[in-house]
Order: structure tokens, then sequence, then C-alpha cells
């Protein structure tokens, strides 16, 4: 059985996909992380029997942090806050981003600095294992302290209330514990404050939408290269020695790319000697702009990668007997790493949109209008490049920093707050928007090779492209309904399918 063990703080980003994945492998807990839980467990207890006063454990919370709060109403005063920041408002977020910011939480518990009891950790990996996922509203998290209303929704479930999906059904907290075979959780002191107090639901959103990035910009590679084959343009500006006198990673990384697509082209020595010395720039400047993206998002998963491990409750538990206060669970490194990809993600569109235009543009493609052999009569992709058209302006709009915007909460207390679930949850939208502008200039790569008559091959990685995108295409002889076209290649974008048919013939480096 593939199992997965917490709290030694080293997952990985291939870790979170198998977490946000409908089979994802059972968690279970490391010996020495036990060890560490109950650790800190007894130093909360001990606070408490020694009557000192923790902020959380024996307090009220944000500005009411300084109300003493007796001994009798420890327990009540973790039910009440659960209970109360539940008021996450808006559609549910995806299950597979429920499902990692859940697993994540537990994650988080597992290290040992949270000061809740092993029981509750062993009850949470319970009910993941037990295949239930809580339902979390997308919208009530400023993203600190943490993503507290989405946080009390899932802390809900544990303690029998709140929504959760079982399989493909939504039930109530309780008929998910019970379907699970667990028992209601009784929280005990800090509890509750631990459940909810972190980063992990705008690190799953971001998270979801940073690998979707990832093969978004490998797609992108392959839909220029294809854009470049149809196009009848020029490999020269992807020479290895152009890239290796800049020197960025990503740039020579892409350059590299288009060269393996292209290789073995027998397009590119059929017009070596015409007169197109330089392609417009959405062709020549390609690695310059996707690269740049790339690493772009090399920063954002390296940012991921710390936060995914991350303790980010408040107060925080040291072996020593120290509880410390802190700002742990601010998640400004999220939303400044959200804005960055919005803007990474944002650029592959841009250019990609540019390359369609010049494709469906018979003044520069030379090709027949809109890529239909019956131009007039029929419109063939006009509308297709109207909808990227759209897409990209659009996510230029979603592309505004959310991180630079803060509004005051909890009456004056909490009065810089990171707005890291909105950057991120724009992030996502926008990637999802460019699979579809992507889609849009492989169509118009697809068909605009086959306007030519000359019946040469394309590069090796075009060629597979090619013969993937004809299971889902069919010639554009006449006008016809786009958008399950739209939707079928976009489908190939975003499940692999595109990726994987390219890497069978021209393996990426390093795989």
């Amino acid at each position: 059985m593939d199992t997965l063990l917490l709290g030694d703080g080293r997952l990985t980003l291939a870790d979170a996909a198998r977490l946000a994945s409908a089979a994802p492998p059972t968690l279970g807990l490391l010996p020495q992380a036990r060890e560490r839980v109950a650790s800190s467990q007894a130093v909360v207890a001990r606070a408490i029997a020694e009557g000192r006063t923790c902020y959380g454990i024996n307090t009220g919370f944000g500005r009411l942090a300084t109300t003493a709060i007796g001994e009798a109403d420890l327990a009540a005063l973790q039910v009440n806050l659960v209970r109360s920041h539940a008021a996450g408002v808006g559609a549910l977020l995806s299950r597979s981003v429920c499902r990692l910011a859940f697993a994540l939480r537990i994650a988080n518990l597992s290290r040992g600095a949270s000061g809740v009891r092993v029981e509750l950790v062993e009850q949470a990996l319970a009910v993941f294992n037990a295949g239930v996922v809580p339902a979390l509203p997308g919208q009530g998290s400023v993203g600190a302290s943490g993503d507290l209303a989405p946080l009390a929704h899932m802390a809900l479930v544990l303690i029998g209330e709140g929504q959760a999906w079982v399989g493909d059904e939504l039930v109530d907290g309780a008929e998910a514990l019970r379907r699970a075979g667990v028992q209601p959780l009784c929280l005990g002191p800090k509890e509750g404050l631990a459940l909810l107090n972190g980063t992990q639901v705008s690190t799953a959103l971001l998270t979801d939408a940073a690998l979707l990035t990832r093969r978004l910009a490998q797609v992108a590679d392959v839909a220029c290269a294809t854009t470049l084959e149809a196009y009848r343009g020029t490999a020269t500006a992807y020479d290895e020695r152009i890239h290796a006198l800049r020197g960025h990673p990503g740039q020579l990384a892409v350059a590299a790319r288009l060269r393996q697509l292209l290789h073995g082209s027998e397009i590119l020595g059929s017009h070596s000697d015409c007169d197109k010395v330089q392609d417009n720039y959405c062709l020549r400047c390609a690695p310059q702009v996707h690269g740049a993206s790339r690493d772009a998002l090399g920063y954002v998963e390296a940012v991921l990668q710390r936060e995914m491990n991350a303790v980010t409750d408040n107060p925080l538990v040291f072996e020593n007997g120290d509880v410390l206060s802190g700002g742990n669970f601010h998640a400004q490194p999220v939303a400044i790493a959200a804005d960055l990809l919005k803007t990474a993600v944002a650029e592959l569109a841009n250019i990609s949109e540019r390359r369609i235009e010049l494709l469906l543009n018979p003044d520069q493609s030379g090709l027949p209008a809109f890529l239909v052999r019956s131009a007039g009569l029929c419109s063939g992709l006009m509308m297709a490049h109207v909808t990227a058209a759209a897409l990209v302006s659009e996510n230029k709009v979603l592309a505004h920093p959310a991180s630079v915007d803060s509004i005051p909460t909890s009456a004056g207390k909490e009065d810089h707050v990171s707005m890291a679930t909105h950057g991120a949850r724009q992030a996502r939208e926008m990637a999802g928007n460019v699979a579809n502008v992507l889609a849009i200039e492989l169509m118009a790569g697809f068909h605009g090779l086959a306007l030519h008559d000359d019946e040469l091959r394309a590069g090796s990685g075009v060629e597979a492209a090619r013969t993937a995108l004809a299971t889902v295409l069919a010639p554009l002889d006449d006008d016809r309904i786009l958008a399950p076209d739209i939707e079928a290649v976009a489908l190939l974008v975003t499940s692999g399918a595109l990726i994987e048919a390219v890497e069978g013939v021209v393996p990426s480096p390093g795989t």
C-alpha cells in the first residue's frame, strides 16, 4: 500500500500532486513525530496546571486576547472558536484543493509544535484515509491570521459538524464520520485554534495553480514549435549560442526544448533560403518570454515547498516549555508568490494569442484567412481567436496584485493581512484561461500545417503533437461549432496527455 509518513517536514510538490489526486496515498505518522506531538501537548497541560496565561489556550482570541478564560471553560472556548469562525461564503473549492489542504493541515500538526494531542492527529489521519474530504467555501479568508474561515469549516468535520464529501456525495459532518467509523472529536485546550490558524488553504490553492502552470509552460513550447512550422518560420533564434550569452536558466531550457521539438524537421530545411530573416517577436522571443515565466514558476515552487512543510499556527509550543506568540500564520510569502505566478502564467497566454493572430492573418502568414480554404463563405477560426483575446484581456484584470491590498480586522488588532487566498484563487482561474488559449493556438497550428500542400514532415515533437491532436480534431473543411474542439484540446493540455505523447517521442531533459 502507498503510504506517506508525516512529521519530518519533507513533503515535495510531487507528494502534493499525489495528495490532491482522486487516489491519494494513505497517510501515517512517523514514530518520532508522535513523540514530539505528545511532548508539545504535555507543555500545554503543564502551562494550564501552573496557571500561566497563554494566548488562545486560556484567553480569548484576536482583540479579545486580554480576556482570561477559566479552566472549566477551556473546552467550550475551542468549540466556540471553531463554530464562530466557520463564516466562509461562496462556491466550494474543488475536492482536490480541499483534500490537499486537509493533508497539509495534518502535516502541520504532525510537526509537534502545535500543542495538540496525538489523538487529534490520529483522528484526522483516520478521516483522511477513509476518503472523507471536508468541504471548504472559497471566500472568507484574508490570509492572516491564516485561512481562518475555510480552516474552521475543515475543523467542523472533525467534531461531527459542517459538510464533507464521501466519494462523490456531499454529506453533513456527522454522517461523514459515521461512514468513516470515527467518533466526533472532543476538542482539548488549544486544539480548535491549532486546527484553524494557518496557511494551508492558500498553499493548497496556489499549489494547484502552480502544478497546472508547470504543465502549461511545457505545452506553450509545443504550441510555439507547432506555430513556427505552420508559419514556415526560422529556428535561428533558438540557437544555443544566442541564449548562452544571456544565461537565464529558463530561457536556456526553453530554447533547448524548442530545438528538440523541431529536430528532424523537413519543413525548416525547405525554406532555409527564403526572405524571412527575422520572425515576429512572438516566435523569435519565445525562449525569453516562456523562459522568464519558467524562472518565476521556479521561485513559486520553492516558496510552496517550504510552506507546505512549515508550522504556521499560533502560539507555537517548544520542548523547553515555552509557548510563544508569533506571526507564522501570515501568508505574505504565499501571497507574493501567487501574484508572481499570475504574471508568469498570463504571459504564456499573451504571447500565444499573438501567435494565433500571426497564423490567422493572411497578410502575415500567407495562409488562407482564418485557416479555412473557403474563407468568406466560412469564418474558420475567426471567433476562436476572439475567444483567446477575451481570455487574455480577462487575465489582465485578474493579474492585478492581491498582495498589495490590506484591510484591518479584529477591531484593529489584525491590522495587516496578505490576501493570499484571493491571489491563489485568481492564479488558478487564470491558469484555466491560459489552458484554453494554448488549446486555440494548437488548433491553429494543427489546421495551419494541414493547409500546406507539400506534405513535408514537421519536427519530431511537432509531429507527435499533431498525431495527438488528430485524435480530437477533424480537418477544418467547413465551418462547425468550435466550442467542443476547444474543450477537447484543452483537456489534452490540462490532463497531461499532450505532453505525454510528445515526451514519448522527444523526452524532455531530465526525464
